[in-house]
């Protein structure tokens, strides 16, 4: 494996691990399409989840008594019942129709999420069991949960500390029902890349305490919107890749 690609990614996931500490979601979408140039998209996902998942437990660590438990209890059942169907599934999905989903989904998101600003509707509370299924749902089948739970979980948290805590639990609990169903499928994959997975993950670990300082002097909106954008450029990218 070309040392000279395993930096560049490493150094990506460094930086997608700080800024998604404020935004409370997007390491997957930034690091799925660098890990991409070395393995598939099945393979991919399932290397990204498990950094994901200790990049989500750090963070928790880092944030703990932040986190909003009412919030949690709302959230939390509907994403691991999500999570584990997504995960089932992707499994049986063939790589370039997943490639394709993922595309789609990405792009149509932060479209969705703009139009609420425009239209100034808010997503009733009775559907927070809707976002939390969903949101497990498409991390068990792509990863990428993290832009849909914002959508309904931002409404509900306007402390900026309270909602990056919150989400990285929420995050961990898809990591941790999706992960050893990825590793039931993708074992020996996973085993093969253990020199790639390796240093991301401690990549990952290190943003998060770059990510704390972030979160405690930059205005949140301001990561969350420059990561709706890179969201559909990777959406397009795999769209692209797809077809």
């Amino acid at each position: 494996m070309d040392l000279l690609i395993i930096f560049i990614i490493t150094l990506g996931a460094f930086i997608a691990a700080a800024l998604t500490v404020p935004a409370g979601f997007g390491l997957s979408t930034m690091l799925t399409p660098l890990v991409l140039f070395i393995v598939g998209p099945h393979e991919a996902v399932a290397i990204v989840a498990i950094i994901h998942g200790a990049h989500n437990g750090w963070k928790l660590v880092v944030l703990k008594e932040h986190v909003d438990f009412d919030a949690f209890k709302r959230y939390g059942i509907w994403l691991v019942i999500g999570a584990i169907g997504g995960a089932l599934l992707q499994s049986q999905v063939p790589q370039d129709p997943l490639l394709l989903i993922i595309g789609i989904f990405l792009v149509i998101l932060p479209i969705l999420t703009i139009s609420e600003v425009w239209t100034g509707y808010r997503i009733p509370e009775a559907n927070d069991r809707i976002g939390g299924f969903s949101s497990g749902f498409m991390g068990g089948l792509s990863g990428h949960q993290g832009a849909l739970r914002a959508m309904f979980l931002k409404r509900r948290l306007s402390d900026k500390m309270s909602y990056a805590a919150t989400a990285s639990v929420l995050a961990l609990c898809v990591d941790l029902t999706r992960i050893p169903v990825y590793i039931i499928f993708n074992e020996t994959e996973i085993i093969d890349n253990f020199t790639l997975l390796l240093p991301l993950t401690i990549s990952a670990l290190l943003g998060v305490q770059v990510g704390k300082l972030f979160l405690e002097h930059l205005k949140s909106d301001t990561i969350h919107n420059a990561i709706m954008i890179g969201i559909v450029a990777s959406g397009i990218y795999y769209i692209f890749e797809a077809l």
